[in-house]
């Protein structure tokens, strides 16, 4: 199975197209690349580009992104609506298929340690590849942007870049390159050239302001449409979805006197993300992504029966059962757990779906709504977390395998080890999280669902306890073979509020 990854660098022009051009130009020669998608933007005077293809292709044609940018944008000359620091402003790695957000967190510092020894360009690593908590917010590496970095980065050690002298590159900047999940990019347009409202609802929007979970938002001026814009970036479609963003933003605008006249996607949008709103503004009743043709064409195409086609339940629980089963160390417990939580979760799906159906249940419909979008998020992230748990030993069984004759090979694979075990403790800590989460929305859900399903929602609380308790036995074993003191505290300690949870199952 070929292993995709997706990066999304966003370079600091959006106006010379034959500048652009050059960058896309130097990122295509890569063999091995696929160029989905470019965007330019002349308000913010930035372009972003989507690349994908196996990981190191990929990788490298990001640097000649890079170096194409360094070459040809001076940010002593550059203005825009959007913040920057960089030539090349930001660099994520996306995990598409087969790779893990943990191979996407290496293939980002390999990366900008090549930035750096090619081009000479500091770098800053963030969101799940941070090296310090607070650099894991990119508002937090970008404040003060290009000129106010420039003065302060010799002067604060606190500002300094995590690779790279402590300046930045006189026309280029820095870098912040660093993984993540899929990102939507989304922008509201109000029928208002106000700057100022735009800034207020963005402020009162995202998270870091008691708003929205999984948003960050600002006003930005489009001078050349003569309108005022929310510019989103959403982290977590499936936990915050399009629709209720879209709906606060409406709902805040209508307070200013003005309203959307228009909103855009930057970039690529996955389906799911549209399934959803869907979903949502048409209410429809048990609705499945199995009912969209192009779904149904590629899982007939791929051999994998819809999951409301024909067959025997048992067939389809047979082949997980059959490798756990094996003796071998992967599929275990931690994937067990991850499916425990899935079931939670899927259980809670139904409920909330055929709860929305019925008349007696009326008054709760938005409330349903919320908790199944609640239910599908998790669903999907516990899913994906049985091959990342089995993934995540592999590693650990990978870095035992390291040489060590030489003191220097010793000290590699130690510290491969190290970071491999808590790549390991770090997948259950998420699967607990998120079965505590599901444990919590059903509990929730109990009081408004239709009477006659309150077994299965008490079933699917029981599964997202055993999730939760399953995944913590797993991170306690990984912290006993691991030295950071500062990492085992912080997992034990959340570890233990995960516990007190689910204590009430």
């Amino acid at each position: 199975m070929k292993r995709i990854v997706e990066c999304v660098p966003n370079f600091s022009e959006g106006r010379d197209t034959a500048k652009i051009d050059a960058i896309i130009a130097a990122m295509r020669e890569v063999r091995g690349v696929y160029l989905l998608d470019h965007e330019s933007d002349a308000d913010h005077n930035r372009s972003v580009v989507t690349l994908a293809g196996e990981p190191e292709p990929v990788a490298e044609a990001a640097l000649r992104g890079v170096g194409k940018a360094a070459e040809l944008i001076d940010l002593t000359k550059h203005s825009g609506a959007h913040p920057r620091m960089g030539a090349t402003d930001v660099v994520p790695f996306i995990p598409v298929d087969g790779v893990s957000i943990e191979d996407c967190v290496a293939l980002s510092k390999k990366v900008g340690r090549e930035i750096w020894e090619r081009y000479k360009i500091p770098v800053y690593f963030y969101e799940a590849a941070a090296q310090r908590p607070e650099r894991a917010n990119l508002e937090n590496i970008r404040k003060g942007q290009f000129e106010g970095l420039l003065v302060e980065v010799p002067k604060n050690p606190d500002r300094a870049p995590d690779i790279g002298n402590a300046a930045l590159h006189p026309t280029a900047g820095a870098t912040v390159v660093g993984a993540r999940k899929f990102l939507v990019a989304y922008n509201i347009n109000l029928n208002t050239s106000d700057l100022e409202i735009a800034k207020k609802i963005g402020k009162n929007i995202r998270f870091s302001n008691g708003g929205l979970r999984y948003v960050k938002a600002m006003g930005v001026d489009l001078r050349a449409r003569n309108l005022a814009q929310v510019s989103i970036n959403m982290t977590d479609f499936e936990q915050t979805p399009l629709h209720r963003v879209f709906e606060m933003v409406k709902r805040e605008a209508e307070r200013y006197g003005v309203s959307i006249v228009g909103s855009e996607i930057v970039g690529l949008i996955p389906k799911r993300a549209i399934e959803i709103t869907a979903d949502f503004y048409l209410q429809l009743e048990n609705f499945s992504p199995a009912q969209v043709f192009e779904n149904r064409i590629a899982a007939s195409l791929s051999g994998v029966a819809p999951a409301e086609g024909p067959g025997k339940l048992a067939s389809l629980a047979m082949p997980f059962l059959d490798a756990v089963a094996e003796p071998s160390a992967t599929p275990g417990g931690g994937s067990v757990a991850a499916l425990a939580g899935a079931l939670g979760a899927s259980l809670g799906q139904m409920v909330a779906s055929l709860s929305r159906k019925k008349k007696s249940q009326a008054a709760f419909v938005d409330q349903l709504s919320d908790a199944l979008s609640q239910l599908q998020a998790a669903s999907k992230m516990l899913s994906e977390a049985i091959d990342r748990d089995s993934a995540s030993f592999d590693h650990v069984m990978a870095a035992y395998k390291l040489p060590k004759e030489t003191s220097n090979e010793q000290v590699q694979r130690d510290a491969a080890i190290q970071l491999a075990l808590q790549g390991a403790a770090t997948v259950p800590l998420e699967v607990a999280r998120r079965s505590a989460e599901v444990f919590e929305v059903l509990g929730r859900l109990e009081p408004i669902s239709s009477p006659s399903m309150h077994s299965d929602v008490r079933v699917g609380r029981l599964m997202a306890a055993a999730g939760a308790r399953g995944a913590l036995e797993n991170v306690a074993i990984n912290l006993e073979s691991i030295t950071d003191q500062a990492f085992t505290t912080r997992l034990k300690s959340e570890a233990a509020a995960i516990s007190a949870r689910v204590a009430a199952a």
